[in-house]
Parts: structure tokens; C-alpha cells; sequence
């Protein structure tokens, strides 16, 4: 307990931005890597994190204001009350870490994702990711909250990790192909499970003849010149973010500075982020060609290292897909039947949120968007099913609600539907509910193991069907 209570209190005092490269250099280690090249991945994976921390720390109070005042005018029109705050995944990392059962699983899941890499029953190094296991921790303490079963709460964050796992196998060679890392994957589940939605809607959009929008950022660039640039299309959709926060007071001066404010941050944003991200290739270059050398002098398999999602936040499709949906979501949280979430700290999240999508549709903008719409719509309801419990978790862990709310979440951790439908099967501690969970993952996991090449392949496959994506020539005639 006592490790464990040390555990906690790096992860507490020192942040992401430095547990994160302490695992990289020690990785980096492992596989060999010079000294003086470990610490340069180190830091070099240091300061993108801190670099991205700083930009989204400097960009959420810009727009929180703006979404906030735009629901404002939206409960004016429609008379609809949303009840359910969304906090943000930041002050639920921190109410996860704050758990009993939180601090359980930091250690317990270093050791299981450890093992499973070891044994190969993945292919992916989880504990390069050790940040991201709080959205696990969430959901198992849920259970114990509800439940009183403290074994129960364990399990259910153990079948929401190896789920987490199955996806990012799956998903692994997709996303690293198309962020263009090589051996390296997202591995949250938070942020790769609307990759399986890709996957079933894929061809209900190509029969609609979606795969032949040519809507890409290098595409749009060939089109209409400069107004195609990234740094253009955020000084755009920024400007149209703050004329929609702003639109019941656009005769004053103070709306329109705030309106251009807007704009100018997300141009920054666009034109900035691809350049921070940069670094996260120089941290991983080194430890993935020793990963290489090591695995061949030990044995023949394929690998595949967890890095944070972070990484993929600035790929300009990723990045403009994310900001085109911030506004869209709002607006569908008011009229989406059954609805009491409303989604505004986490709006910064979702360039994180469609990264599965956009491997999976290389890039399909047009794609990315109906599929953001659709799931992430379902991300509502399920935030507003589980709100009652997630706000009284998070009081229990002392958390201050804030003023005016009736009940918390975060759009980005708790709004995901396949996760949800694992930890209700748990919270009705009913052991055939719980026992099918157990089954479709069994079931699920020997299907993939047993075709896994011929299902990447037609991954890969999908992913060429799209006109003009990276990587492929223009099919549109295909």
C-alpha cells in the first residue's frame, strides 16, 4: 500500500508532463537506447506535453465563455434546461486518482498491461500510456460506489482494460499508418473506441457514395488556395465560434473583440499544434528503431508502443474535424431526445476524441463528422445515464460542485457508449449480465487473434476506399 500510496503521489505532484518521459527514458533504456539519446526522448516527449498543456490551458478559458454563453441563447430558444455540467476529463482524472480503488488499479494495472504484453496476448506496451488508466479507475469506482463490491469494481476496470487492448490491437497498424508513428498507437479507450463505430458505419457511408468527398486539409488547400490553409480555416471556424457565443450581443464592441480573440486563438491553435506535435517524433524515433534492434535479437513479433493521444491532437484533419464539432454538439445537446448533458470543458477534447475516426476514415472529414455526430450523440445519453452517480463519487472524493450544477461529468471519459455497456452489465451485479460481457470480449478476442492480418488488411483496404486521403490517389472514379 505504501508503493502504491507513492504511486499516487508522483502522479499527484509531478503531472503528465513529467511521469510521462520518466516511463519513455526508462523504456528507452530497456531497449537499449544510448543514455544521452534516452533523455533527449525524454525531454523531447516532456516539452510536447507541457507544450500542448500550456495551449489547451490558454485556449479552454477562451472558448469555455463562448460555449457557455452560446447554451445561454440555445435554453432561450428551445426552453430546455441541461442539467448535467461536463467538468472536463481533467477534474475527473483527478477524482479518479482521488479513490480507493483508483489507487488499486494504478498499481494492479501497471502489473496486468506488463503481463499481457510479455505473455502476447497484445501487441501493445500499455504502460507507456500509465497517465490514461484513470478513465478505468472511473468506471470501477462507480461500481463499488453503487454496489458496495469492491472485488466487483476491480474486475469491471480489468474487462474495460482488456477491451481497451482488443480495440487498440485492432486499430494499432490503422493509426499508426495514418499519424504516421511508427510502432506506436493510442491505447485510451476514452479516445479509440468510436474507431469500432468507424468501422460498422463505414459501409453504410461508402454505399452513399461518402468515400468519394474529396474533404481533406490538402485537398481543400489544392482548392481554394490560402483560405485553405490550416492557419486560415482556425482563424474561420474560430471566428464562427465566437459569432455564435457572442449572437445575442453582436451590437457591442466587447462581443466583437471577443469574436476576433476567438478566431485569432484557433488560427494559433492550427498553426502551432502540427509544429508542438513534432517534437513527440522526435521523442519516439529513438526508442522505436532500439525497440526494432532489441525485438530482433530476442524475437520475431509485431509491437506496438501505447503514447499518448496527444500526439495526434495537431494532424490537421484531427484538429479541424474537433473544432467543426464543438459548436455542432452544443447545439445537438439541446434538441437530442432525453438529453441533460451539456458538454463545455471537454469541447477542447474531442480533436482527441475523433482520432480513431479519423485513422480509420484516412483522414474523411465528411466522414469524421457524421460518425463525430452520431456517436458522440450517444456519448450524451450515455453521460446523463451515469451522472448520478459519477457527481456523487466525485463529492465522496471531494469534489466541489460547481455553482449552478445539479450533476457532473465529462463528455470525454463517460460518454462512451461500448465502455458504458461493460460497466452497467457490473452495476446490475447480475452474473449473467456480467458473465456476457465476459463472453463477447472472449469471443471478440478469438475471432481477431485468429484472422487479426486479414482484418488490418481490410482496415487498410477501407481506409484506400476514401478520395484523395494520405496515401492514396484520387478514386473518386473508383
Amino acid at each position: 500500500m505504501v508503493i502504491l500510496e507513492f504511486l499516487k503521489s508522483l502522479i499527484d505532484n509531478f503531472g503528465a508532463a513529467i511521469i510521462v518521459p520518466i516511463i519513455i527514458g526508462i523504456i528507452a533504456l530497456i531497449f537499449r537506447v544510448k543514455p544521452q539519446k534516452a533523455f533527449l526522448s525524454a525531454l523531447y516527449a516532456g516539452v510536447s506535453l507541457e507544450g500542448i498543456s500550456l495551449m489547451v490551458g490558454a485556449f479552454t478559458p477562451i472558448i469555455t465563455p463562448l460555449v457557455q454563453n452560446m447554451s445561454v441563447v440555445m435554453k432561450g430558444l428551445t426552453g430546455v434546461n441541461l442539467r448535467v455540467f461536463d467538468v472536463g476529463w481533467q477534474a475527473t482524472s483527478l477524482v479518479a486518482f482521488s479513490t480507493s480503488a483508483g489507487m488499486i488499479y494504478l498499481g494492479l494495472g501497471i502489473v496486468l498491461q506488463t503481463v499481457l504484453f510479455l505473455i502476447k496476448w497484445t501487441k501493445c506496451f500499455q504502460p507507456s500510456d500509465l497517465w490514461n488508466n484513470y478513465s478505468y479507475m472511473v468506471w470501477g469506482a462507480m461500481v463499488i460506489a453503487v454496489t458496495g463490491n469492491f472485488p466487483l469494481g476491480i474486475a469491471c476496470m480489468v474487462l474495460c482494460n482488456l477491451y481497451s487492448l482488443l480495440v487498440a490491437d485492432m486499430l494499432a497498424n490503422r493509426w499508426s499508418n495514418y499519424y504516421q508513428y511508427p510502432n506506436c498507437t493510442i491505447i485510451a479507450m476514452h479516445n479509440i473506441e468510436p474507431g469500432i463505430f468507424a468501422i460498422v458505419l463505414d459501409p453504410v457511408l461508402n454505399l452513399i457514395g461518402m468515400n468519394k468527398i474529396k474533404l481533406n486539409p490538402q485537398s481543400i488547400q489544392e482548392k481554394i488556395g490560402w483560405l485553405g490553409e490550416p492557419m486560415t480555416i482556425g482563424f474561420i471556424l474560430g471566428f464562427i465560434i465566437g459569432l455564435l457565443g457572442n449572437i445575442n450581443k453582436l451590437a457591442t464592441m466587447q462581443a466583437w473583440g471577443s469574436i476576433f480573440t476567438a478566431a485569432v486563438a484557433t488560427a494559433a491553435v492550427m498553426a502551432i499544434f502540427p509544429s508542438i506535435t513534432g517534437f513527440f517524433a522526435q521523442a519516439f524515433a529513438p526508442i522505436t528503431e532500439g525497440a526494432r534492434q532489441f525485438m530482433g535479437d530476442t524475437n520475431d513479433r509485431e509491437w506496438f508502443i501505447a503514447v499518448n493521444d496527444a500526439v495526434g491532437y495537431g494532424e490537421p484533419a484531427t484538429l479541424t474535424c474537433g473544432l467543426l464539432l464543438m459548436p455542432i454538439m452544443v447545439i445537438i445537446a439541446f434538441f437530442l431526445p432525453g438529453n441533460q448533458t451539456l458538454p463545455v470543458v471537454d469541447l477542447v477534447a474531442i480533436p482527441y476524441m475523433v482520432e480513431g475516426l479519423v485513422a480509420v476514415y484516412n483522414g474523411n472529414m465528411a466522414k469524421v463528422i457524421v460518425t463525430g455526430m452520431i456517436w458522440f450523440s450517444i456519448g450524451l445519453l450515455m453521460c446523463s445515464a451515469t451522472a448520478p452517480i459519477f457527481t456523487e463519487v466525485a463529492k465522496d472524493a471531494g469534489y466541489a460542485i460547481p455553482a449552478g450544477a445539479a450533476m457532473i461529468t465529462s463528455f470525454n471519459i463517460l460518454g462512451k457508449p461500448l465502455v458504458g455497456l461493460v460497466f452497467f452489465a457490473f452495476l446490475s451485479n447480475n452474473p449473467v449480465m456480467i458473465g456476457l460481457a465476459v463472453v463477447i470480449y472472449a469471443v471478440a478476442y478469438i475471432v481477431y487473434r485468429t484472422h487479426a492480418k486479414g482484418i488490418e488488411a481490410h482496415l487498410e483496404k477501407m481506409a484506400m476506399k476514401n478520395a484523395g486521403s494520405p496515401g492514396t490517389e484520387d478514386l473518386a472514379e473508383a
